[in-house]
């Protein structure tokens, strides 16, 4: 069974919907800028890449607003756009041939630090009842399938930025087993003092206060990334099921998919992605990198796709150096940028970054125009994870 994509639901601090974060990225229009969800100034970091203009009320049910941390309102929004591009009616559909898989690195932060204030300012019974799901990694999943009446096999997978691309591959895994269709990506956010504070203990944030400049990966000048909220959800059909129902569109085929554990591992989840998609590492015409912005890590990535690729063997491109690291949202935001990239013949850009010619990577600088047939999608969570995502254009 062949696992298409046949829908794409976006929200990225630089456009809310596919099409405006798509028209963004292409032109080079940044989402990162100060933090405004709180006061950040006495933090060593302040900026972040935040969905601007977001109103929640506009979108979603105002019995959903009292029990939704922000990311799992965005994630609801993403779905609905998804299954909206892919011609999809859950109504119409058999509610156990529908599944759920997200990723999730944080949980509600934002819900649950509101939360933890009541309790020690104002005592627990003034805590919200909500408190007890909202906060929870799996509660994107939750809420999808209960909006949508999915009731197939869903899950949830915690692997911090590498957690979406897992949630793809598993998603693949779902259909190949009889589920026709597989609502799947990741976003996350953990915007709030709380969130911050856990950001800021990882000591991998950049704490240069220029937009332009703060998180530029593979270049001498990095020193850590910069944080945002967001990411995708893609509905990933069986290919037939998709014909049968009348499909508008399949934006591409996950066609390889591998995870591994260590420092070291990298090469191997890249080599054994191009093992399971069958096919040698020529026939990747681009990279989207993790990009860590991390002097270390960009060189271990470096290393990796040079082994695997050759120097400069292949375009490298970070499109997320214009939204930052969203988590578990990055990879599924990537695969949305590869498809488009397919069906658009462009590679989006890395924009205000110069690549070191000491990693002897083809970063891509502008948008450049390229015959694009597959796309290998990259990405690392703290901790060890390690994971690539092979997608194919139809």
């Amino acid at each position: 069974m062949r696992a298409v994509v046949t829908g794409l639901g976006v929200a990225a601090p630089n456009g809310l919907g596919a099409g405006a974060y798509w028209a963004a990225t292409l032109a080079g229009r940044s989402g990162i800028r100060r933090l405004t969800r709180f006061d950040a100034t006495p933090y060593p970091s302040t900026l972040a890449g935040e969905v601007d203009g977001f109103d929640a009320a506009e979108h979603l049910p105002s019995r959903l607003l009292p029990q939704t941390d922000s990311m799992t309102r965005l994630a609801l929004v993403a779905a609905q756009e998804a299954l909206s591009d892919a011609g999809a009616d859950p109504a119409e559909l058999d509610e156990f041939g529908m599944g759920v898989v997200t990723a999730n690195a944080f949980g509600g932060f934002e819900f649950g630090h509101r939360e933890l204030e009541k309790l020690w300012s104002r005592g627990p019974q003034h805590v919200s009842a909500y408190q007890s799901f909202a906060w929870f990694y799996a509660v994107n999943t939750g809420q999808i399938s209960i909006r949508h009446g999915m009731r197939g096999p869903s899950g949830v997978l915690v692997a911090e930025q590498a957690g979406g691309l897992d949630a793809l591959g598993h998603a693949r895994r779902t259909v190949r087993k009889g589920i026709g269709l597989v609502v799947t990506g990741g976003v996350d956010g953990a915007l709030s003092p709380w969130g911050w504070a856990a950001h800021l203990a990882s000591g991998e944030l950049s704490e240069d206060g220029d937009p332009a400049t703060a998180y530029v990966p593979f270049d001498a000048r990095a020193r850590g990334h910069v944080p945002g909220e967001g990411g995708a959800i893609l509905t990933v059909e069986e290919r037939e099921h998709a014909r049968r129902r009348g499909a508008p569109r399949a934006y591409g085929e996950i066609t390889g998919y591998a995870s591994t554990f260590g420092d070291g591992g990298l090469r191997r989840a890249i080599e054994l992605a191009l093992a399971d998609a069958g096919i040698p590492a020529s026939g990747i015409d681009v990279v989207f990198a993790d990009g860590a912005a991390d002097r270390e890590r960009d060189r271990r990535e470096a290393e990796a796709l040079v082994a695997v690729f050759g120097p400069y063997g292949v375009p490298v491109t970070v499109p997320k150096t214009l939204v930052g690291r969203l988590a578990s949202g990055a990879g599924p935001l990537d695969a949305v940028a590869a498809l488009l990239a397919f069906r658009d013949g462009v590679i989006p850009a890395t924009p205000g970054v110069r690549a070191d010619p000491g990693l002897e990577v083809d970063l891509v600088g502008t948008p450049r125009p390229a015959r694009l047939r597959r796309a290998l999608v990259i990405a690392r969570g703290h901790g060890g994870f390690n994971s690539a995502l092979i997608l194919e254009g139809t």
